[in-house]
Order: C-alpha cells, then sequence, then structure tokens
C-alpha cells in the first residue's frame, strides 16, 4: 500500500482516476524522503472555485514489527475573500479517502488475479 500510494502515485492515481486527477509531477526531489509531489485535477474537481491550492503532508510512523500508522495533515488555501464552509473541508477529506480505498481496491484485485 505504500508503494503504490506514494511512491508510485504519480503512476498509478492518474491511470486509476482519470476523471479527479490529470496527472501527478515531483515538483521538488526525485521521490525520496522530502520530495514534493504537484496534483493537478480535473476541471472542476477538488479545488473548486473557492481554493487556490491544498498541501497534504503525510507522515508515516513505525507501529510494531510489521506496521506503520499514516498521519495525513491537510492545509487549505482559501482564495482571497472565501471563507470555506466545514462542508466543504469534509468533502475534500472524503475525496483523499476515496484516493485510499480506489488503490486499495486495486490492490486487492491485483492479489486475486494473482492467486
Amino acid at each position: 500500500m505504500f508503494k503504490a500510494l506514494i511512491l508510485d502515485s504519480h503512476i498509478l492515481v492518474p491511470k486509476l482516476m482519470p476523471q479527479s486527477i490529470k496527472s501527478i509531477e515531483f515538483i521538488e526531489g526525485d521521490g525520496s524522503v522530502g520530495s514534493i509531489k504537484q496534483t493537478n485535477f480535473t476541471d472542476g474537481d477538488v479545488l473548486g472555485h473557492n481554493l487556490e491550492s491544498l498541501a497534504y503532508e503525510v507522515k508515516f510512523e513505525a507501529s510494531g514489527d510489521v506496521g506503520c500508522i499514516c498521519w495525513m495533515t491537510s492545509e487549505y488555501h482559501a482564495e482571497a475573500g472565501v471563507e470555506l464552509k466545514e462542508v466543504e473541508i469534509k468533502g475534500g477529506k472524503d475525496k483523499a479517502m476515496a484516493i485510499y480505498q480506489v488503490i486499495e481496491a486495486y490492490l486487492s484485485e491485483i492479489v486475486c488475479v494473482t492467486f
């Protein structure tokens, strides 16, 4: 999941969600720790007309012998004079979780086909 969601997201997500994501590009770094990716949404998707930009910071913390905890922080930058409503922020969070769910379903499908 980590490899698909973080390391290979620039390849997988635009292929799995072309209706929402045009492309994902590195704007700083090469995929190693500290790299920054820019997600380019299709017109009218997540950013809509009220947001100038949206930043996600993802951190992983070891948990036990084989697992980890994923922390994701969202930072919304509204257009000048726009106040975001909680329902709009929740909608953005739901769309971010949808990416996770699409990748999870894709990986589950690959595992089922492989066996």
